[in-house]
């Protein structure tokens, strides 16, 4: 049976780093004596088990008025950066020129740019000028999934082709000095930026492994659960606190049916690799797939070193799973606005 190759994956974070501690400090400036609730927030922070995370702009972007404007304009500045940085260490890796991809998926859901970032770059970075674009927004955190798999399903509808999936988060963007909700004082301490590049082909060295199948699920009533509000400052965000109850309650039922419309079940599979939400989204995972403790230690890895990088984040624990000494199957998910879950097995 022919599949789609993972012929690289590669990670990258911008230059700031914000840590955790320094983080409270400038929230306690920002929103200390503006939000009744904000005292009582405060613990939200150490909750997190986040120590660091990163950003594209400074402490001192963030202490000044931002609106559309003014965040449109980082968004360019910075995800034409970061695409640049992490699509060569993936073509690199896969030891590809950029002139040998066919196909570009690229995936964000923190900023909105018309040209969208990879027609802004191809030129310069040495694509060439008939490969063909296939921007994706509005996936959220289950991006990275869903970006992994369709990057698989073009690779394998023109056999031979190279496909490019790059998927940049810069969530710290979104941030609302304006805004004194709850959601918008758990985002400040939860979301980082970050980015990730991988190449796929049917043909090619086999390093990483093969998309064995690919699928998602989306729940009826959730649109409201996660996303963005919109409004002449920016993207305000959306969280609700069913999430975790969710991951434990749904996800498990309807990964199962995906597994067993493949002819799979749970006892067929070897390993995981999932979206670390936050410290309770993977107490749910690992209670909803019964899984033993450390076993998700990757996740928990990744959400500490970097946050919570929406898209992003899954490749990052991804590419960690790809380090181990492993040879089966894995299982590859995330959630995000829909509210949908992304699923993808890997034969390694």
């Amino acid at each position: 049976m022919t599949r789609a190759k993972l012929l690289s994956l590669a990670t990258a974070v911008p230059e700031f780093e914000l840590r955790t501690e320094d983080v409270l400090v400038e929230a306690q400036k920002i929103f200390g004596g503006r939000h009744q609730d904000f005292e009582r927030m405060l613990p939200v922070y150490a909750n997190s088990e986040i120590k660091t995370r990163y950003s594209t702009c400074s402490y001192d972007w963030f202490r000044q008025d931002q609106g559309w404007p003014e965040r449109s304009e980082a968004f360019v500045v910075g995800a034409s950066k970061i695409f640049a940085e992490v699509s060569a260490l993936a073509l690199e890796r896969a030891g590809l020129e950029a002139g040998q991809i066919d196909t570009i998926v690229m995936i964000s859901s923190t900023g909105v740019a018309t040209p969208t970032i990879e027609a802004r770059v191809m030129s310069d970075l040495g694509f060439r000028d008939d490969v063909k674009r296939v921007p994706v927004f509005g996936l959220g955190c289950a991006g990275g999934v869903a970006g992994l798999s369709l990057a698989a399903r073009l690779a394998l509808a023109q056999p031979g082709s190279h496909v490019l999936a790059v998927v940049i988060e810069l969530c710290s963007l979104t941030f609302r000095a304006d805004e004194m909700s709850k959601s918008n004082i758990i985002a400040t301490a939860l979301f980082g930026d970050g980015a990730a590049a991988a190449v796929l082909s049917t043909t090619g060295s086999n390093a990483h492994g093969e998309i064995e199948f690919v699928g998602e699920h989306t729940w009826p009533g959730t649109v409201d659960i996660m996303g963005w509000r919109m409004d002449p400052q920016g993207f305000g965000a959306i969280f609700s606190r069913s999430i975790p109850d969710l991951a434990l309650r749904d996800l498990r039922p309807a990964a199962d049916q995906f597994l067993a419309h493949n002819g799979l079940g749970f006892g067929d599979v070897d390993a995981y690799s999932f979206h670390p939400g936050g410290a309770k989204v993977i107490i749910a995972l690992e209670t909803a797939f019964t899984l033993a403790p450390g076993k998700l230690a990757n996740e928990r890895k990744i959400l500490r070193d970097f946050g919570n990088m929406s898209a992003a984040t899954v490749l990052f624990v991804l590419e960690q799973g790809l380090k181990e000494n492993f040879s089966g199957r894995r299982f590859v998910s995330a959630l995000g606005p829909g509210f949908t879950a992304g699923f993808i097995t890997m034969l390694q």
